[in-house]
């Protein structure tokens, strides 16, 4: 039997007139099924969320361990293009050469005129303004909402 399907059973146990209970012992059998259901779906979420926290963790050390190789590697490329001082290395195996880039260096950014100047959107401080209500001040055009979060542990 379904979560809502237990639910609308215990309502058939009950007089809606007189608020009656017409079967004491169907309804306290189907509270007992009810409380079981709820604890499974209540386990379930935890089990996804350690499930989920799991991944989590792994995906962070294997970013750890991607940022580590690529930093290796970089580190590699500045020693070989030292050793090779710009020469090309051709074997079986590997190929090395060079191509020429373009790449703009800023020496001081006060000079810039401002037509080549970007700016960002503006973003709202959330946390100052909660902060903000809390210590009694009015800030126009927001509300402080209290919300109800299902905590499982």
């Amino acid at each position: 039997m379904k979560l809502y399907e237990i639910d609308k059973a215990i309502l058939e146990c009950v007089d809606q007139e007189t608020g009656e209970i017409i079967d004491t012992e169907k309804l306290s059998d189907l509270q007992m099924q009810k409380d079981t259901k709820v604890e499974n779906i209540a386990l379930w979420i935890k089990d996804l969320l350690a499930e989920a926290d799991a991944i989590k963790n792994e995906k962070n050390k294997l970013a750890e361990r991607q940022k580590t190789a690529e930093n290796k590697a970089t580190s590699l490329k500045k020693y070989l293009e030292y050793v090779l001082s710009g020469d090309k290395f051709k074997t079986p195996k590997v190929s090395i050469s060079y191509r020429k880039s373009e790449s703009v260096t800023i020496l001081n950014g006060c000079e810039i005129p401002k037509k080549y100047l970007k700016y960002s959107e503006p973003t709202i401080d959330k946390l100052s303004i909660k902060k903000a209500i809390k210590d009694g001040e009015k800030v126009p055009g927001v509300e402080l909402t209290i919300n109800q979060n299902i905590q499982i542990k």
